[in-house]
């Protein structure tokens, strides 16, 4: 649905210490950047762009940005990879049946203080 998604960053290299890795472990590759912006993804794009005012997060107000993960390993990879990179923990992975029966997600807030989530509908 959409085409790619910006979100305001305080400093490339400490996202880029968050969410190579923790994209890394869902398969989702770099694509360009440098030291103002720096984007991951193939047909859908998240693109980080340095800013000195960031859209303040919230953690009340909903907004997150969700990944699709191939298998649950990555999405137990991708939260793994997201704390070791500076982010905070915000849901181990497990199932979230209130979402659907095989509905399984992690959750993690970036250095900025954005919500992501990583998730996977496969079956065990």
């Amino acid at each position: 649905m959409f085409d790619h998604v910006s979100i305001g960053v305080r400093h490339i290299p400490t996202s880029r210490r968050f969410y190579d890795p923790a994209l890394g472990a869902l398969g989702i590759p770099t694509r360009f950047g440098d030291d103002r912006e720096f984007s991951y993804g193939t047909e859908s794009v998240l693109i980080l762009i340095a800013t000195d005012q960031p859209v303040s997060a919230d953690e009340r107000s909903g907004l997150h940005f969700c990944f699709k993960a191939p298998s649950r390993a990555a999405v137990d990879a991708f939260h793994a990879a997201a704390l070791a990179g500076g982010g905070r923990d915000h849901g181990a992975p497990g199932l979230r049946p209130n979402y659907g029966d095989d509905y399984y997600a992690a959750f993690a807030i970036d250095p900025d203080g954005y919500r992501i989530e990583a998730y996977c509908s496969q079956p065990e």
